[in-house]
């Protein structure tokens, strides 16, 4: 069982300076490297920690969900801005101008938060970022009331190893984007989201014992149900976000990996907004 002061959540013990992530979305890797695996990413409006530089990357901490690695110095910003929207579109473009014909400046990833300073028609004007379409926004504090839904929104998502975006995300990636957007942040990995989110589901393997939104896992892998049967996740015999009967992902896991090893009921009413315990270290 991952501890709270796992080493993928521990920064080192000194001071530092908080930054902004001003690319659509940045890279947060294991080592200062540009071919270093990737850990995660880091979306656009996200506040990072900084506690060193080398060769033009940052040792950060995420403020989000206390993930530790390397970031390009590139996509970051010392200025802070005041989010006041966020991004529901599995990813949108941000133009230059309020008309669709015009330059793209940034792809933004559902998720991301951004400070809207003017409006004209359709179009709201985020400031570092650029013009996007109302239909692929919304205000912070109004979150979405169906995690499954969410999730829905990235079929056929390209499979991306650390990935959380709209242009390639892993299985806690999908899980993790889909629950926050729904008020309720989930950690970062999927022993980590086994151990310490939800309720256990007993008898999970019984018929009709899931509901829309349960989580079920394996070692090293997650998938949020849609109904009591099917089975939505990120994964690599797809390589994309998939839709399928539980029974069929169960059946050819195990021949490739292993059995599931549990099922997770998150209540989302009862958690919206709500500080988590894995992440204070409570």
């Amino acid at each position: 069982m991952p501890e709270y002061n796992d080493t993928r959540l521990t920064p080192p013990d000194r001071p530092a300076r908080p930054v902004q992530v001003r690319a659509g979305a940045v890279p947060v890797r294991e080592g200062p490297l540009p071919d270093a695996r990737l850990a995660t990413e880091a979306l656009f409006g996200e506040i990072l920690d900084v506690f060193e530089e080398q060769h033009g990357f940052a040792l950060v901490q995420c403020q989000r969900d206390r993930y530790v690695g390397w970031v390009p110095l590139a996509g970051l910003s010392d200025r802070l801005l005041m989010p006041t929207h966020r991004i529901i579109a599995p990813h949108t473009h941000a133009y230059a101008a309020p008309d669709l014909k015009s330059p793209p400046r940034l792809t933004l990833s559902l998720g991301a938060s951004v400070n809207v300073f003017a409006e004209e028609g359709d179009w709201r004007h985020c400031q570092d970022a650029g013009w996007v379409h109302h239909r692929h926004i919304a205000e912070l504090g109004m979150p979405d009331a169906d995690p499954a839904g969410v999730a829905q929104r990235y079929l056929g998502t390209p499979y991306l190893w650390g990935g959380r975006s709209g242009l390639g995300i892993d299985c806690t990636g999908l899980t993790q984007q889909a629950f926050e957007a729904a008020g309720v942040l989930l950690p970062r990995d999927s022993d980590m989201q086994f151990a310490w989110v939800g309720e256990a589901i007993a008898d999970w393997q019984a018929p009709g014992a899931l509901q829309r939104g349960d989580l079920v896992f394996w070692k090293g892998h997650v998938g949020i149900m849609t109904d009591a049967d099917y089975l939505l996740h990120a994964n690599a015999w797809h390589m994309a976000v998939a839709h399928e009967p539980l029974e069929e992902a169960i059946t050819r896991i195990a021949k490739y990996y292993a059995e599931p090893r549990g099922a997770r009921r998150i209540q989302v009413s009862a958690l919206k907004g709500r500080e988590p315990a894995w992440k204070t270290g409570a």
